[in-house]
């Protein structure tokens, strides 16, 4: 029997290197190496999908697969429908954010029409059925594996056949063909894929739930995020009640997709309207205070954007954001003072957006800087003015993406006036509603100035 000898697998990429270094050698990352026992298999490396012969891409014959739906709306919308037969879903998020409540829920509306499994490698089956009936569960029946060896998993699901698998989760799993401890990069990737083979020959769905290190990434390697076709991350903040499901990587939907649950005594609960939510504001107008209307995948979403500006007592002005991009914050006070002539060198600007949502995307630009102008002339906007658009380095106000939608969906929550890039405005008129076109930062002060 050969000894087995030590290698460092990176992290980040899984390249693999005899000795320690700093930096891997395949990726270039940095402090991502660990230390890890090297094998020598016997069998050879199998292909995840079903191998076989060349064939002409119009030759293919497709058919339409009915995804399987979980009860809940908000989790259906980022699955892109429902749960595909033979798909892999990992979900990630911080201990005790509710991914063993939801995946609970949905495997509790699923039984009694699809043969589901719950695998658990971190709880008991009396802690499972104390949640259960602590949601009021208690009258869902499906069946229940403490398991974390993955032979024994492979043999249940080999002999029960369930369509839907819960994994919970990947990392407390591991295979005998290896001797390092679960979790470890090794181990992770050996055990989703052999997961994910089985997926993919059997046609059931399984759903892995895998645990987030403290910068909030999925833990062990990045190839485990490839390996599965779907990618959610399990969002929320302590303080607050609500969660949020965002998908980055689907392949069976649309990528960006946000769901919202309300966290209740009895579990979940979906958010049909979160707009509504986020601008559960008061009607008195306060300075430093406008409102986007965002595009979170298909869903416009309107949430409240604050900002406070205040004479530094340091001499470098602090630039803080939270839910927002802090580099575009300072990229865009740069713009305002080279083409709007208002600087900002020697004030603290603090950006927020409300309700413990992430905007990502540029169409924040023109309502940070309405937020922002607000705030240096301690003057509020209209309560029921809602505004969108990218701001360009030379000034210029660009169009963004679904501005109709977005029109649609302002309007339709009560919005009577709307500031929008000049090439978004609608070709015909859309009722009662006040839509003013922009071309520049200029146009955007003069308007702003109205109201100081």
């Amino acid at each position: 029997m050969s000894k087995s000898s030590v290698l460092y697998v990176c992290s980040q990429c899984g390249g693999q290197s005899s000795k320690w270094q700093g930096q891997c050698p395949s990726c270039l990352a940095w402090n991502t190496l660990s230390e890890t026992v090297a094998e020598a298999k016997s069998r050879r490396f199998q292909a995840l999908a079903k191998s076989g012969g060349v064939v002409r891409l119009a030759q293919v014959q497709t058919k339409e697969t009915p995804r399987h739906g979980t009860g809940l709306s908000e989790f259906d919308r980022v699955l892109g429908g429902g749960l595909v037969p033979g798909g892999v879903v990992l979900i990630g998020g911080d201990p005790g954010i509710g991914k063993s409540t939801l995946l609970l829920q949905a495997l509790a509306t699923l039984a009694g029409q699809r043969k589901v499994l719950y695998v658990s490698g971190e709880e008991s089956a009396d802690q499972i059925a104390l949640r259960a009936k602590r949601l009021e569960l208690a009258e869902a029946d499906f069946p229940l594996l403490t398991e974390i060896r993955l032979e024994a998993i492979l043999g249940t699901l080999q002999a029960e056949r369930p369509e839907i698998v819960v994994i919970d989760s990947i990392q407390t799993v591991y295979t005998e063909a290896l001797q390092s401890a679960p979790g470890s990069v090794a181990q992770v990737r050996e055990c989703a894929q052999e997961l994910t083979r089985h997926a993919k020959t059997s046609g059931a769905c399984i759903i892995m739930v895998g645990h987030v290190t403290k910068e909030g990434a999925l833990a062990g390697p990045r190839v485990l995020e490839h390996i599965v076709d779907t990618v959610l991350y399990f969002e929320g903040d302590t303080g607050s009640s609500y969660r949020l499901v965002r998908a980055f990587k689907n392949r069976f939907g649309a990528v960006n997709e946000l769901g919202v649950f309300a966290m209740t005594e009895k579990g979940l609960k979906g958010v049909n309207n979160p707009s509504a939510l986020f601008l559960n504001r008061s009607e008195r107008e306060a300075p430093g205070s406008c409102v986007i209307v965002a595009q979170e995948g298909t869903r416009p979403l309107l949430v409240e954007i604050q900002a406070l500006v205040d004479a530094a007592h340091t001499p470098t002005p602090r630039r803080l954001t939270v839910g927002l991009d802090p580099n575009r914050l300072a990229m865009l006070l740069a713009v305002l003072h080279r083409h709007g002539g208002i600087a900002c060198s020697d004030q603290d600007v603090f950006v927020n957006a409300v309700g413990g949502v992430r905007i990502n995307e540029p169409a924040a630009d023109l309502a940070v800087l309405m937020a922002v102008f607000s705030s240096i002339r301690n003057k509020p906007l209209p309560h029921k003015l809602a505004v969108f658009g990218e701001i360009g380095l030379s000034g210029e106000i660009r169009p963004v993406q679904r501005g109709q939608e977005r029109i649609r969906e302002a309007i339709k929550l009560g919005f009577d006036t709307l500031l929008v890039p000049k090439a978004n405005l609608p070709k015909q008129k859309s009722g009662e509603a006040r839509i003013v076109g922009l071309e520049s930062l200029a146009e955007m002060l003069d308007y702003a100035r109205q109201f100081s």
